[in-house]
């Protein structure tokens, strides 16, 4: 019988009850999961263990999850989905800008978390064999194109490319799937949680402002082409 490895989970999270019922929920879903109570323990786990995707409490005694996110961004490569019952806007603006991925309130109807898990794992999944160089920790390239997703940065031919938080989501997540056409249902719904509905235009928007910043012709697209009827592709050779 092949062995399956089980993709790896690990919940940060100090409110055991919480922590125990994710752990069963997600157990049963396929994952091994660990659960971390501390924030000092959050990073030796994070750090030694390496799991696919981080559920990070922001209120944590001993470190506080923003410090935690801080700590390992630099040395883990996985997803970070901080977790809180705080609705501050500045707290999600500041975890995302120290490298966090995601941002879930509390409390969170579990098929929501689980949908979550599954887009980001689903992202790792072209990289290989698309021919991504991902050699660098942290970072994704393209030629002259280099994506950091350890402070969300990216530089074309060594200049940096000024993108907002939505552009940059949708850049990483093209280039995650390069040589994959994405249709706009795939985009909306791993980037925004729910189905398209055919008339939002956000991410047409992105689109074209991705394409003005990195150089790409928007009547006769090179490096992100609108492929009719299905989608958008990101050319891995075009960079």
């Amino acid at each position: 019988m092949e062995y399956v490895m089980k993709p790896k989970i690990l919940v940060v999270e100090d409110d055991l009850p919480l922590a125990e019922s994710i752990d069963e929920y997600l157990t049963l879903e396929g994952y091994e999961v660990k659960i971390a109570a501390n924030g000092e323990d959050a990073v030796t786990t994070i750090l030694q263990w390496q799991p696919a995707l981080v559920i990070l409490d922001v209120m944590l005694p001993k470190k506080d999850g923003l410090t935690v996110c801080r700590e390992v961004r630099p040395l883990y490569n996985g997803y970070i989905v901080m977790f809180t019952a705080r609705e501050e806007e500045i707290d999600q603006i500041v975890g995302l800008e120290i490298g966090a991925d995601d941002y879930l309130l509390k409390p969170v109807k579990p098929r929501l978390l689980l949908a979550k898990i599954k887009a980001f794992l689903r992202r790792e999944q072209p990289m290989q064999a698309a021919g991504i160089n991902t050699q660098a920790k942290g970072f994704i390239s393209f030629g002259e194109l280099v994506i950091a997703s350890h402070n969300r940065t990216v530089t074309l031919g060594g200049l940096p490319v000024q993108l907002t938080d939505g552009e940059y989501d949708l850049l990483i997540l093209l280039a995650k799937n390069a040589g994959t056409v994405l249709s706009r249902n795939s985009i909306v719904e791993q980037l925004k949680g729910y189905y398209y509905d055919g008339i939002e235009r956000g991410i047409d928007n992105h689109i074209s402002q991705l394409r003005k910043k990195l150089g790409d012709d928007a009547r006769n697209s090179l490096k992100i082409k609108t492929v009719r009827s299905k989608g958008y592709l990101f050319v891995v050779s075009a960079w």
